[in-house]
């Protein structure tokens, strides 16, 4: 279930902890995309806090919020860039978006494949999308009095699978959040120092939120277990009206084979 976009405003922009998590999410994700000029960027579910850095050089900068979670206008003293749209159906054609950014919206959506199913159609033939999730095995996902203590927490690994099952291929991972959720003006002073050296260790063991970079799989088969279409040969269409497998006539001209006749 998404959560009230007044509660995650509220963290993000009126709230210390909320600022400092916003910084230390740009970083990490302008890691991964130090340059977007002229690309179209989109965001989806609540990721406007990670937004700001791209509005410079980007082409387009997009923010789609889903209706069960609401929306508001942003950014501030600028034109508004935000919509609400259906988590799984948005207004823009297929093929159109260069890099998209996921956070607050996979781990609290209510169908994640079919979620995925939407940002595979959105994206470019070389499209990236980078999903901001919380760490299921991080202190942030422990507890409720941050946005990343709600919905399904992820591993690497379980995102990964995920990914590739809906034709992504996972390509880089940054984390974020190695300093403790905690509002204490300690911990909000030594925020960045935190950051630096959580970096030294495994993400996936003290940060707060894993980010997962992954590419649009254009390639046939490239998903797990992909679905195959067997055709019939033109003998076996009958198979099943009768006894037993129909077989050409002795002496006919044309030899039969499954995949058409040859003289």
């Amino acid at each position: 279930m998404h959560q009230d976009v007044i509660d995650l405003r509220s963290f993000y922009y009126r709230t210390k902890l909320g600022r400092s998590a916003q910084v230390a999410l740009q970083d990490a994700l302008r890691t991964l995309w130090p340059n977007t000029k002229g690309m179209v960027v989109v965001g989806f579910g609540f990721a406007v806090p990670v937004l700001r850095p791209f509005l410079r050089d980007s082409q387009r900068v997009l923010a789609f919020m889903p209706d069960q979670q609401g929306v508001m206008p942003w950014p501030p003293a600028m034109d508004n860039v935000t919509t609400l749209v259906h988590e799984t159906r948005w207004p823009v054609p297929a093929g159109s978006v260069d890099r998209l950014v996921v956070a607050h919206g996979l781990e609290t959506c209510e169908s994640p494949q079919d979620l995925l199913t939407e940002i595979w159609r959105v994206l470019s033939p070389g499209g990236h999308v980078v999903f901001v999730v919380p760490n299921r095995s991080g202190l942030w996902a422990r507890t409720d009095a941050t946005p990343f203590g709600n919905g399904r927490p992820y591993s690497f690994g379980q995102l990964e699978s995920l990914l590739r099952k809906c034709r992504f291929s996972p390509e880089h991972h940054e984390a974020a959040l190695y300093f403790p959720p905690s509002h204490g003006r300690f911990w909000q002073k030594t925020a960045k120092l935190w950051e630096k050296m959580g970096r030294r260790y495994n993400p996936q063991m003290v940060a707060g939120a894993l980010l997962v970079e992954a590419a649009k799989n254009v390639h046939p088969g490239s998903a797990e277990n992909p679905s195959r279409l067997t055709v019939p040969g033109p003998l076996e269409v009958l198979e099943g009206l009768a006894g037993s497998k129909p077989k050409p006539l002795p002496g006919n001209s044309f030899a039969v084979h499954r995949d058409g006749f040859e003289r």
